[in-house]
């Protein structure tokens, strides 16, 4: 059923959609400097001009707030028919759970699944099962298959314009298992250095640096300047080394944006690499399920390549991930004892006793458990990879015959894929746009009441208002007294208001002697237990500090309703009271203490 605030949002729309407007296209294309500070300047100065909120009463309403949000970004009217319509027929329960901690492509639709599984035919749906070969081996047999995995792999790489006469693809249990078979493959002996790129420390690459460090590679990290947490440049270029390709150096790991706070990094570091002898593993798990529209994959050739698939956005995140190797570049790999039972999987079409999986998955929540007095949430480093390890064993089910010769030609309609071409690269990027930096705005605006220097709720890491920003965003609270509220804490009580958010910590932070010298001892804090990092500490260089954080990142999927609604949530903390009411109130529930 559409949400109330849906219907709002089509009427304020209604009201607006009267303005000319140039074409999505031609905005979505901007890039001259001038257009893209116009784009900052006018958002910032028609977004609550000399305002600031102290109470979470004082809000404007939903139908005031969309008003004045399209006035700031107007071209977000355009999207709002066909991405809307998308919405409420085919992922309608969205209208009541927010969904801000998925990344990677859906394979499918809320209804196309709930479809299948009340379909009294042999729904066109898949499971996984391991595979028993070497990476290498499946990489070159794979392509020669044909049938049910077959079309799945060629509607995969259709969508995502991958070429089969340049990568083979071959499909692991998740995105870590991806890593880590690169690296157990990957000949660090001859070529050993592993150099990669995370501002935040990921589950799926640090057992890949673990990996790589034991079998002999020297481990190193890019660094990112503080506060706008980019890419530390001059020190990056000092590791990739010399302009020589025919010096073999190891491994380049690169991600297009951080899937934290948001900061989208220069694919020119991918031929920068190459041209100095590096082979390129590209990370493209954060990213959209149409960016790589824009890549210029033809002409980038990275030698690796990682994607993460779900089935359905906002439901049960198991899944699969694709591991794309180019063809000129499979001689590099290794065989290797441990890479035949690291995670590769087939997929295959689900038996007839299991279509009640889609209904299993209906009950399934995002990635964010259920708060109760006997499951703790808990915090989740990363996207989807704790609900992976979850999920996995109720999916994954050992080879069998029966499996392998169960309709093997059958056609699979995936429905996730079709809804995000259908839209377009342009009207997608113009949605997020538009969303994301109204979203830091409006967080900005949010201080507390009782402070002597009015300080603000949340502080944001990374990136404020630009044109080009991702659409992930990582922040912390802090109460009136500027202690910092704990972002486990902060996910939990999301949760119960059906906000689904991440949790993260920011490392390799380089701070300058003379700049923000209060972090060193103040903002920055140890890592938890477990965590440990690897390589030397550097000067000026936190080392194993870093900054736990909160974060959402806003899939194509989701719209100005669910970026409102957790403005509201997040502005009850102006409340000093408000976490205390919160434990009170699930006391009173549920009859039981509650841990925070």
């Amino acid at each position: 059923m559409p949400s109330p605030c849906g219907h709002r949002a089509a009427e304020c729309c209604a009201s607006i959609c009267c303005i000319s407007l140039p074409g999505i296209s031609d905005i979505a294309a901007t890039s001259s400097s001038s257009s893209r500070s116009d784009f900052v300047i006018s958002a910032i100065s028609a977004l609550f001009p000399n305002t600031q909120f102290t109470n979470h009463e004082s809000l404007p309403s939903f139908s005031d707030s969309f008003s004045t949000f399209a006035e700031a970004f107007p071209h977000y009217l355009e999207t709002m028919p066909q991405a809307d319509e998308i919405r409420e027929a085919e992922y309608p329960h969205l209208s009541n759970h927010i969904c801000l901690d998925y990344s990677g492509v859906g394979l499918f639709s809320h209804s196309q699944i709930r479809n299948l599984s009340s379909s009294a035919s042999s729904p066109r749906f898949f499971t996984i099962s391991y595979k028993s070969a070497s990476l290498k081996f499946d990489a070159q047999n794979g392509e020669q298959e044909a049938g049910f995995e077959s079309s799945v792999k060629k509607k995969i790489m259709a969508f995502l314009k991958i070429s089969a006469d340049d990568y083979f693809m071959v499909c692991t249990s998740n995105r870590t298992t991806a890593f880590s078979l690169v690296a157990e493959t990957y000949p660090f002996q001859s070529n050993d250095r592993l150099l990669t790129v995370y501002d935040y420390e990921s589950e799926a690459v640090t057992p890949m640096s673990e990996c790589a460090q034991r079998r002999g590679a020297k481990v190193m990290s890019a660094s990112f300047t503080w506060p706008s947490l980019g890419i530390h440049l001059a020190r990056l270029k000092r590791m990739l080394g010399s302009r020589s390709k025919k010096k073999k150096r190891g491994l380049f790991v690169f991600p297009l944006m951080s899937r934290m706070t948001g900061t989208r990094y220069p694919n020119l570091l991918i031929k920068m690499a190459q041209e100095r002898g590096w082979h390129v593993a590209l990370d493209t798990c954060t990213l959209g399920p149409k960016d790589m529209d824009t890549m210029g994959m033809a002409l980038l050739q990275p030698d690796f390549i990682i994607c993460s698939f779900f089935k359905v956005f906002g439901l049960n995140p198991s899944g699969f991930a694709g591991l794309f190797i180019r063809k000129s570049s499979q001689e590099v790999l290794r065989s290797s004892v441990l890479d035949r039972s690291i995670g590769l999987v087939a997929i295959v079409p689900a038996r007839s006793n299991s279509s009640h999986s889609g209904e299993e998955d209906m009950e399934t929540r995002s990635f964010s458990g259920p708060l109760s007095s006997t499951q703790n949430a808990g915090t989740k480093y990363e996207e989807g990879e704790a609900s992976e390890k979850r999920e996995l064993p109720s999916e994954i089910v050992e080879e069998d015959q029966e499996a392998d010769n169960l309709d093997q030609e059958a056609e699979i309609e995936l429905r996730g894929l079709h809804h995000a071409d259908s839209l377009g690269l342009p009207v997608i990027q113009i949605r997020l746009r538009c969303i994301i930096n109204w979203l830091v705005i409006a967080l900005m605006k949010l201080r507390h009441p009782d402070s002597s220097h009015g300080d603000c709720l949340v502080r944001i890491y990374g990136p404020n208002v630009r044109f080009d920003r991702g659409s992930a965003i990582a922040f912390n609270l802090f109460d009136w007294k500027g202690e910092k509220v704990e972002p486990s804490l902060v996910q939990k009580l999301a949760d119960r208001s059906n906000i689904s958010l991440n949790c993260g910590f920011l490392q390799n932070i380089w701070l300058s002697d003379h700049k923000h010298g209060q972090y060193r001892h103040g903002g920055l804090e140890k890592k938890g237990p477990g965590t440990g990092v690897l390589g030397r500490r550097r000067k000026k260089e936190t080392g194993d500090l870093g900054i736990a954080v909160v974060s959402a990142s806003l899939a194509f999927l989701v719209n100005f309703e669910d970026a409102y609604r957790f403005w509201a949530f997040v502005a009850k903390f102006l409340d000093a009271d408000f976490v205390e009411k919160e434990r009170w109130r699930y006391v009173a529930l549920n009859q039981r203490s509650m841990e925070i």
